[in-house]
């Protein structure tokens, strides 16, 4: 499904005053693509993927998911946070169930997808295990197959692995490109971390900072099936250092401006 953003500008009151978080962000995100959008602090991502989840409602402009304009939250949408946000009552096959509650499903058809994604993730031997008993990864992991189960066009990722530990933090980024592959889910994520953007994306979009507006945006040249011996190619390095420099160019003629 193609989500777009058209002159999408947002707004907040800070003290009384005006403060503009997003300028004039035109986007659009094609089926099946892995889109990574970075900047400095200030740049708008966090607002940015609020705004695509329905959380909060653009000050002026549109955007649209297979162009039906977005008007709140909803299952065509799926949203990971930094952290799992689980709910520490329930189990693990619980937590990721929670969505499907809201459709209108048989039971047979949430077992399976249930049963899917735990695989999926490699959660099936912690199912019944409570978000407590669970390392930092597998609550992610949680997170991503409770996003996943309701089977959105558009998976949302709002920073999920800043939290973690470098070596769980690949293997989140392996987990997360072979779902892509999987389900052919399109994916929007924010992330601070320049070489995460690279390794992931099939598309890197820069934003500059106060307001956030896209400065720039790099196509990545990396197979589809890339494992993380790709993080140690020229070609990978030449392209960290490509948007690394977008980053800080955007981000100092801010400053000087």
């Amino acid at each position: 499904m193609t989500l777009e953003l058209v002159d999408v500008c947002k707004d907040y009151r800070v003290r009384g005053q005006r403060k503009r978080a997003l300028d004039g962000v035109s986007l659009t995100v094609s089926p099946r693509e892995f889109l990574c959008v970075v900047g400095a602090s200030g740049s708008g991502k966090s607002t940015l993927l609020s705004l695509v989840a329905g959380l909060t409602t653009p000050t002026s402009g549109e955007i649209t998911v297979e162009g039906r304009p977005i008007t709140g939250p909803g299952p065509d949408r799926g949203l990971v946070f930094q952290t799992g946000s689980l709910y520490p009552w329930r189990t693990v096959e619980r937590n990721v169930a929670f969505g499907l509650e809201l459709l209108a499903l048989d039971t047979a058809e949430r077992r399976r997808r249930v049963d899917w994604y735990l695989a999926e993730t490699g959660l099936a031997a912690v199912r019944r295990s409570l978000p407590r008993q669970l390392s930092g990864g597998q609550q992610q992991r949680v997170a991503i197959a409770r996003a996943l189960v309701c089977e959105p066009d558009v998976l949302l990722l709002d920073e999920p692995f800043g939290a973690l530990d470098v070596q769980t933090k690949e293997d989140m980024q392996l987990l997360i490109r072979q779902i892509w592959r999987d389900t052919g889910t399109t994916v929007l994520m924010v992330t601070h971390d320049v070489e995460e953007a690279v390794f992931l994306g099939t598309r890197v979009v820069v934003l500059a900072s106060d307001p956030g507006r896209v400065a720039a945006e790099t196509r990545i040249p990396l197979a589809d099936d890339r494992d993380l011996t790709a993080k140690r190619t020229p070609v990978f390095h030449e392209l960290r250092a490509s948007v690394e420099d977008l980053v800080r160019a955007s981000h100092r003629r801010e400053v000087i401006r």
